[in-house]
């Protein structure tokens, strides 16, 4: 087994991955609390 030492672990791709999924998620949101405000105002 490979010697590990904490902290020599390049995690930049996992960075960059984590930051694509965040904006996924917000991006999301975004879309379902407009398309719920433009039902609300077709129905109203």
């Amino acid at each position: 087994m490979a010697d590990h030492k904490h902290g020599t672990m390049d995690v930049e791709e996992h960075e960059k991955t984590f930051e694509g999924f965040v904006k996924f998620a917000f991006r999301s949101v975004v879309v379902v609390i407009v398309t719920l405000i433009l039902l609300a105002l077709v129905n109203g």
